[in-house]
């Protein structure tokens, strides 16, 4: 597990690491280079720069903003990963869409792992021999998966060769990244198992994983509920062979209402245009945040 090295420890611990790494022998250089591949340091977010060479420059402002606001309540999970220039001065080497939402947020700092240049084969030998332990949960190993991806120019293939790994498997756990940040968190904590997060990830609207992810949570799902439950909300209308009764524009509103809401909303219409609207509620709290919603 990545060591976290809060701000007023930098100066004993990354730093100290730092200092005259050129002069030392290669063996010692290879311990440190260890060291800071499996530590996170707080580093300044003004003390970052962009890596000019980055091939993407167009970033989704939306899924900037939620990504924002997600980061305000439970922080930034998945470090960055900066190369040192020199002192106080660092260069992206992935990580931008973070380091954005990190700054719409109005973050200080932001964790990141350093790297020193020209040292890839040992940064990934580091990378390989710490996804061996047995005691990183889920994310934590997609997570070093995405950095071996990253910062050492690794394709899926490539890289299930590098960890023993099927390709697939490689590919599921680099999926989990695409939750929320709330789900990650959970995943982290035991709340949920791989296999719940395997059947979030199959549901395509960010409220609705979330709101699934909080019923899973209160009802204590097992995996094989957690999959029929979403088989429902990804099929409302086909239980007991049942087709759908609406379509065109009211299929619209209906999809229209369960993004909003982020739950499962079913839309009933009579031929003569008279209907209903029913939403389901988990809890008083579930059922505040629908009021809460519906009052904007």
């Amino acid at each position: 597990m990545a060591k976290q090295v809060k701000k007023r420890e930098l100066g004993l611990g990354v730093r100290a690491l730092l200092t005259n790494i050129e002069s030392q022998t290669q063996e010692k250089k290879a311990e440190v280079l260890r060291e800071l591949t499996h530590t996170v340091a707080m580093i300044p977010v003004s003390e970052i720069e962009v890596n000019p060479f980055q091939p993407r420059t167009e970033f989704d402002s939306e899924a900037l903003n939620e990504l924002a606001e997600s980061l305000k309540v439970h922080g930034l999970i998945q470090p960055m990963t900066v190369r040192r220039l020199a002192d106080k001065q660092y260069q992206l080497i992935s990580g931008e869409r973070r380091l954005r939402a990190a700054k719409i947020a109005g973050l200080q700092e932001v964790p990141a792992y350093i790297r020193l240049a020209n040292d890839q084969e040992m940064i990934e030998m580091a990378l390989v021999e710490n996804i061996q332990r047995s005691d990183l949960n889920a994310i934590e190993v997609a997570i070093t998966y995405q950095r071996l991806i990253d910062e050492c120019s690794l394709t899926h293939e490539n890289l299930s060769g590098r960890v023993g790994k099927a390709r697939e498997t490689v590919t599921n756990y680099l999926r989990l990244l695409k939750l929320p940040v709330e789900i990650q968190q959970g995943l982290k904590q035991g709340l949920i198992s791989m296999g719940h997060a395997r059947s979030l990830i199959t549901l395509d609207d960010f409220l609705l994983q979330t709101s699934v992810y909080k019923e899973i949570v209160a009802k204590g799902l097992s995996v094989r509920a957690t999959e029929a439950l979403v088989r429902s909300y990804k099929h409302p209308d086909q239980k007991k062979g049942q087709k759908p009764k609406i379509g065109g524009d009211y299929l619209a509103v209906e999809n229209n209402l369960k993004s909003f809401l982020g739950t499962k909303v079913q839309l009933k219409v009579k031929p003569n245009g008279s209907g209903q609207i029913s939403i389901p509620f988990t809890s008083t709290e579930d059922l505040n945040r629908l009021l809460e919603l519906i009052e904007r």
